[in-house]
């Protein structure tokens, strides 16, 4: 790996760590009865004594320091007084910015005990960005990455939102490639070292088609059917990729 990939994975690799420290806190407090305010308050303050930048507050007018995105909320949700409940599933969706560079990690808590169809579209929405990640190396297609989240979520009879798809990161938030959760295989770029994206599939229980509410950034289901999501940032390496945002305490989907 030459200099440059070095520095990028070097600095990829920290902010990565603090966004994902971040998730790790909400996992000890979230449950029936909070509000996603005070999810957005322990990212913030996490992100904060880390000396990183919550990079979704004030961008592009968003007005909180991460999505907490509920249900039928595909993604974008604004942290509010929203008390969770029993039974609910929600993605928390978190950036820290750390000496000029972005981590970007999400993912779909389930509050208390849920339903068995909210329980597999969750499992099955970070298995489908695992098989993903796994195949990830130099030389492959965007769409090999693609294709194999939409076989695994279809063939469950689960759909892939198409309206929202993964990005390059780095000094900027969202830049080239654009990382589709659906395609073909062996079409599209070519994969090479050195590149550093997020993979982040939005995995719907009905219709993959989903609508922008009135504030101009929440995302529903249109068909008002549940979604999850799980995110992370990671970089390609000549025989594999290293993913910047794993969980510090190992937490896991099962």
């Amino acid at each position: 790996m030459n200099n440059n990939f070095k520095e990028a994975f070097e600095k990829t690799r920290i902010a990565g760590s603090i966004a994902a420290g971040a998730l790790d806190e909400v996992e000890t407090i979230i449950q029936p009865g909070i509000s996603t305010d005070k999810i957005d308050k322990i990212c913030y303050e996490y992100i904060n004594d880390h000396d990183a930048y919550s990079a979704p507050l004030f961008y592009r007018g968003f007005p909180k320091s991460c999505c907490t995105s509920a249900n039928h909320v595909v993604c974008h949700g604004i942290p509010s007084d929203k008390i969770l409940k029993e039974g609910d599933i929600v993605n928390v969706d978190v950036t820290a910015f750390k000496n000029e560079w972005h981590g970007d990690t999400s993912r779909t808590f389930k509050i208390g005990e849920v339903s068995v169809k909210a329980d597999k579209l969750v499992n099955a929405t970070y298995a489908a960005m695992m098989k993903a990640i796994n195949l990830i190396k130099d030389g492959i297609h965007l769409g090999d990455i693609g294709s194999t989240i939409q076989t695994y979520v279809e063939a469950r009879g689960f759909s892939v939102v198409q309206d929202f798809c993964g990005h390059g990161i780095g000094q900027s938030f969202h830049k080239e490639p654009n990382i589709l959760h659906y395609g073909k295989k062996g079409t599209g770029e070519k994969i090479k070292t050195g590149m550093i994206f997020t993979i982040e599939p939005m995995i719907n229980f009905g219709n993959y088609e989903t609508k922008t509410l009135n504030d101009g950034w929440t995302a529903v289901t249109k068909d008002k059917s549940l979604s999850a999501q799980f995110e992370h940032t990671i970089g390609v390496t000549k025989d594999g990729c290293e993913i910047f945002t794993q969980s510090k305490k190992n937490i896991q989907i099962k």
